[in-house]
């Protein structure tokens, strides 16, 4: 068997593209344009690529992008004061603050300083209890694009499917499990401890590997015809070069799964996308307008 590669480009755009078109009607019959605001503490090289990426792409879908940059010595206080300030400005609808965030600054008490309404990365206690409850949240874009390509794969056939989430990660691993229960699957929650890993990966109809680990799973762990999502984004050396490899050992996994997400292709050119639809989302609800169901679980 040689898997089919879902191509994550391809689903992105024209996520990208159904999101600008929201755009254009909020513009064009309520005078509303979507706002993302996004805060960027320090000068990390991949986090500065990844917030000029996603400002491009915001521009591109006709929002309205907001960018601010703190020096990596900015105190909590002033970060926590930024924040507030965006949470009462009427024209951002969505806030991200990348991460990680310099060793001085208390992550979790960033992450829950930002509204609710308007944390589009899902990150905030409040949409991780409203999630794991069932529901209505901001869902954590990693997530909701993995969800989102194992939607467009099995149409209508999640139910009673068996998943095995690789990974425990507040930020993939668990919200991805709750997703994955709302669909009616059969999840397992799987991590580098849990005993017997490759015989409980075997079992899985799905397997979404998010554990961080370069080609930690290998293809005979892989259930034949199973769907492989790959999240991991690794940087090795191969032959003398760097390269990105995922999580997965993609040549051997291919041979025995049905479909398998590329790294990179795959999963990570979703999760901008679906950042821009929560954003969209966001400024739907702020408005009291409907949510477009085509951007959203």
């Amino acid at each position: 068997m040689t898997a089919r590669h879902i191509d994550g480009k391809a689903h992105a755009a024209k996520l990208r593209a159904t999101v600008a078109d929201h755009v254009a009607r909020l513009k064009q019959e309520n005078g509303i344009t979507p706002g993302l605001a996004v805060v960027l503490v320090g000068d990390d090289p991949a986090s500065g690529v990844y917030v000029r990426s996603k400002g491009r792409q915001t521009v591109e879908a006709g929002m309205n992008s907001f960018e601010h940059r703190l020096d990596a010595r900015a105190s909590e206080a002033e970060l926590l004061a930024l924040i507030g300030r965006l949470n009462d400005d009427p024209g951002v609808h969505g806030i991200l603050v990348q991460l990680p965030l310099p060793d001085h600054l208390n992550e979790a008490l960033v992450i829950n300083a930002i509204d609710p309404a308007k944390d589009v990365d899902g990150f905030h206690i409040s949409n991780a209890g409203l999630l794991a409850t069932g529901q209505k949240s901001m869902v954590p874009c990693t997530p909701l694009g993995c969800l989102m390509l194992l939607r467009d794969h099995h149409p209508g056939a999640l139910a009673g499917m068996e998943a095995v989430v690789i990974g425990r990660s507040n930020i993939v691993g668990k919200p991805m499990a709750q997703l994955l229960l709302g669909e009616s699957c059969t999840v397992t929650i799987a991590h580098s401890r849990t005993r017997s890993l490759p015989e409980v990966v075997r079992r899985a109809d799905i397997v979404v590997a998010a554990v961080g680990r370069a080609e930690m799973v290998p293809g005979d762990w892989i259930k034949e015809g199973a769907t492989v999502i790959d999240v991991g984004i690794n940087r090795i050396e191969r032959d003398g070069r760097k390269v990105l490899v995922g999580d997965v050992e993609f040549a051997s996994a291919s041979e025995r799964a049905g479909a398998i997400t590329p790294v990179p292709g795959g999963v990570g050119p979703m999760t901008i996308a679906c950042l821009l639809a929560n954003t969209v989302t966001a400024c739907c609800r702020a408005n009291g307008l409907p949510e477009p169901e085509d951007l959203t679980m």
